[in-house]
């Protein structure tokens, strides 16, 4: 019950990113590569400052701390980049189902099994968000920026499956979150974006970086090593679907059948994952 509880939230702390990283940039507070810097930023400097206070050394080796924030980094350069053209549900969609593939493929390759019944619940929960988020009307795809997302969630799933093997989680992604602000500088500095600032951008930048996405990042290490890679992946497929929630909540969006639908078939694709037995 207590690793649910830590798995709901922390599910809980990556939808509220997506909120949050709306309103700052959706909304005109923020450009988007400068709020990626400043949630990496703010979540070193609050993670660093939580390792100072409970007398933990950042001792994560440096190769260890590379490629975690070369993951990291990936992840939010592509993700950045990608939404400046991409249409946010498909974005989703291609963020996610790259991280489907790749964990459970890293999963059948390290020898965690994946029964029938498991990769039913996938495909079920991610036709559910599917019917969530496909977007409305004609579709375009700008293939550059496909690229780019599938690159993030590329990059998304290598931080998580590097996340299975920390023995210090908050440790771990303190030195991740610095190398990644160091690595993701210079994609700031030089970008043609026009760089936006202003006290709300900066307030939101600093809850999604300081509180969802550092402390939440370090309690998703904290989980990783209790889940297997495929109930990881798909748990992740109910992110879109709390961020509609909160977007409903906070930012009074409206409610309709296809959200009830949707989110009935992704909780039930997330529980076969979870429940189904060993052996099919």
């Amino acid at each position: 019950m207590q690793l649910t509880a830590l798995v709901v939230l922390v599910l809980i702390a990556f939808a509220g990113n997506s909120v949050l990283g709306r309103m700052a940039i959706s909304w005109g507070y923020m450009d988007a590569l400068g709020f990626g810097f400043l949630r990496l930023a703010s979540g070193a400097a609050v993670l660093v400052l939580l390792c100072q206070l409970r007398g933990y050394r950042l001792q994560q080796p440096l190769s260890a701390s590379l490629k975690g924030a070369a993951a990291l980094t990936l992840y939010m350069v592509g993700f950045c980049l990608a939404y400046k053209q991409l249409d946010a549900g498909l974005g989703a969609l291609v963020l996610f189902g790259v991280v489907q593939i790749v964990m459970f493929g890293w999963g059948w390759f390290t020898g965690h099994h994946v029964g029938w019944v498991q990769v039913l619940g996938a495909a079920l929960a991610f036709a559910g968000l599917a019917y969530v988020i496909w977007p409305q009307g004609t579709l375009q795809v700008p293939l550059l920026e496909a690229g780019l997302m599938a690159l993030s969630g590329l990059g998304w799933a290598a931080y998580s499956l590097l996340g299975r093997g920390v023995q210090a989680p908050l440790a771990a992604s303190a030195s991740n979150f610095l190398w990644a602000s160091a690595m993701m500088l210079p994609f700031v500095l030089l970008s043609q974006e026009v760089a936006i600032v202003s006290l709300p951008g900066i307030a939101l930048g600093l809850v999604s970086g300081a509180v969802t996405s550092g402390l939440g990042y370090a309690l998703w290490y904290r989980v990783l090593p209790q889940l297997q890679p495929a109930i990881a992946a798909t748990s992740q497929l109910s992110v879109p679907v709390i961020a509609i929630l909160g977007g409903v909540v906070f930012l009074a969006e409206p409610v309709g059948l296809p959200l009830i639908y949707g989110t009935l078939a992704v909780l039930g694709g997330i529980a076969l994952v979870i429940w189904a037995p060993k052996n099919t």
